[in-house]
């Protein structure tokens, strides 16, 4: 059964960047995003997802392609299917420097 999906404000932000920029396949991060809401089991290891560390605690990264990713939040209630929160998406030094 399929997750249902939500996209914090900064994500929203992101996107149109990305968007604007024309630099990235905004396609791909489509298809990683449909994946993880179909919910159909884990990911291919191409996409390299895994979770975070540190202050990112609680999050997974996805490689859309290269040094592009998303960053996003599983809130499975009770192992059942329940809502993908789509964070950030970028390129390490957008999302990790500060």
């Amino acid at each position: 059964m399929p997750r249902a999906s939500d996209f914090t404000k900064q994500f929203q932000k992101d996107w149109r960047r990305l968007e604007r920029a024309g630099r990235y396949d905004m396609g791909c991060l489509k298809q990683a995003m449909l994946l993880l809401v179909a919910n159909d089991g884990p990911l291919d290891p191409a996409w390299k997802d895994h979770p975070l560390v540190g202050e990112w605690s609680g999050y997974r990264e996805i490689h859309v392609g290269g040094d592009f990713l998303l960053i996003c939040r599983l809130d499975d209630a009770d192992g059942k299917n329940g809502v993908v929160v789509f964070v950030r998406a970028g390129t390490h030094a957008d999302l990790f420097q500060e």
